[in-house]
């Protein structure tokens, strides 16, 4: 079971489910496979809603590796994801929401 609290999001790979979470070093890896791009033109095309399919499978892969997973992007191209690209999209959305939220004060 994910823990929305600590940054994780569940998706299942072959009704397997998984826990996903952009750790600092997944993140890192996430920013050094964007080539000519920032990561902040990666969050923008999420908030505007622009965003590509290799997007989300470059997040789903980050997130992936973030919770212990030891696959990599050509392993998950052949994996079924409950839900299919509109459940893959809204995991990788959660994913950076819950990334950079600012924890509860408690007030």
């Amino acid at each position: 079971m994910a823990n929305p609290w600590a940054g994780e999001v569940l998706i299942h790979l072959d009704g397997k489910p998984h826990v996903c979470k952009l750790t600092l070093g997944a993140l890192a890896e996430l920013e050094g496979g964007l080539e000519d791009e920032t990561f902040v033109e990666l969050v923008e095309r999420f908030e505007a809603g622009r965003f590509r399919a290799r997007d989300v499978l470059a997040l789903v892969v980050a997130g992936l590796r973030g919770g212990g997973w030891q696959g990599s992007t050509k392993d998950l191209r052949t994996v079924e994801i409950d839900g299919g690209p509109t459940e893959a999209a809204r995991a990788a959305a959660q994913m950076l929401a819950r990334a950079f939220a600012m924890p509860e004060t408690g007030r």
